[in-house]
């Protein structure tokens, strides 16, 4: 049976199927033996280490400088109280300062002089209630000018406390910058001289914040508009903002399952540079649109809570500004067709 030519073909067919299995098989392990695992590269070109070092560098910053920034604002406004107590204080003194030299000038009046030189029981109680009432005045200035000097005291060392707080605010911004700078340099990341920034960029209208100033921690529950899938509210609000304030109109695309970074969870946006979509380098007209949406990002970061913007080949972070990015060299990977927008 063996020879009959139908027999044959399809033994040869099951032989070369299992020869290329098994060049397969051989190629996909190494000399040590253990299964290696190969994953699809990230739709947009970067590698899932460096994603989640920028992603906690620049949460890390934005956590510090809402800290910081909170700080500065108790500060001002301790400030001003103890400055305007400190102005009571003086008056106060001046007043208690003018009624003792007067007693010292003049002796303090008591009931029985009052009696001996009044002219009559109406002039004598008259005298009589002015020393009583002179008397609470004197004593209520005294317990203001001590409610004051406390309250400025303990002012003073709310103050020492928030310099105290600031000061270590501004060294977790520093090595939040310099995580975020070294994974960038890890990677090839240099220093650039202009990047994208504009000083025409129109307003956004500022994210809610909580009433410290910090961001609310959110989770993906906004339907996404440009996809079948969710955003937080915060870049809900940013993806309004960009299309209203903004006037950046064109293809969008934020929610995606698959891939590192904020895409996952609703925290990250893709701005096409070209009308119909993703496609090859910017150029021209569209390379302007990519550099007025990333520069408007720049502008109102702190307004919308931006973590990360990348936009043909350079990231910016909050801190450390513009730096050359490179992401495979494909247009998406480099993103050179599209502008992507990270929100905290």
């Amino acid at each position: 049976m063996t020879s009959h030519p139908q027999v044959r073909r399809k033994l040869a067919l099951v032989a070369a199927l299992l020869a290329a299995i098994g060049v397969l098989f051989s190629a996909s392990h190494g000399a040590a033996g253990p299964t290696t695992v190969l994953t699809a590269p990230d739709p947009e070109g970067e590698h899932k280490t460096l994603r989640e070092q920028l992603d906690a560098a620049a949460r890390g910053y934005i956590e510090a400088k809402a800290a910081y920034d909170a700080s500065k604002a108790l500060e001002a406004r301790l400030k001003q109280t103890m400055q305007a107590n400190q102005l009571h204080l003086d008056l106060l003194v001046a007043q208690v300062s003018e009624v003792a030299a007067m007693s010292y000038r003049t002796g303090r009046l008591s009931a029985a002089t009052a009696l001996l030189e009044s002219r009559s029981p109406d002039d004598f109680l008259s005298r009589a209630m002015g020393i009583e009432a002179l008397t609470l005045y004197n004593d209520g200035q005294l317990n203001e000018l001590k409610r004051l000097r406390r309250e400025n005291a303990q002012q003073q060392d709310r103050l020492y406390a928030e310099l105290a707080l600031q000061t270590e605010q501004l060294a977790a911004m520093a090595k939040r910058k310099n995580d975020a700078e070294k994974a960038l340099a890890a990677a090839g990341g240099g220093r650039v001289a202009g990047g994208f920034v504009s000083g025409s960029s129109p307003a956004a209208r500022p994210a809610p914040r909580n009433a410290d100033g910090s961001w609310p921690v959110e989770r993906c529950t906004v339907d996404d508009p440009s996809t079948t899938g969710c955003l937080t509210p915060r870049t809900y609000h940013a993806y309004q903002q960009t299309r209203n304030t903004g006037g950046f109109k064109r293809y969008v695309s934020c929610y995606r399952s698959s891939g590192s970074g904020e895409h996952p969870k609703g925290r990250a946006c893709d701005w096409a540079a070209q009308s119909s979509g993703f496609g090859g380098v910017a150029t021209g007209a569209d390379k302007t649109y990519g550099d007025r949406l990333a520069s408007w990002y720049v502008a109102n970061a702190d307004r919308l809570g931006v973590m990360y913007v990348i936009w043909f080949r350079q990231i910016w972070l909050p801190g450390s500004g513009w730096r050359t990015y490179s992401g495979g060299g494909s247009p998406s990977g480099d993103h050179t067709n599209h502008v992507h927008l990270s929100v905290y």
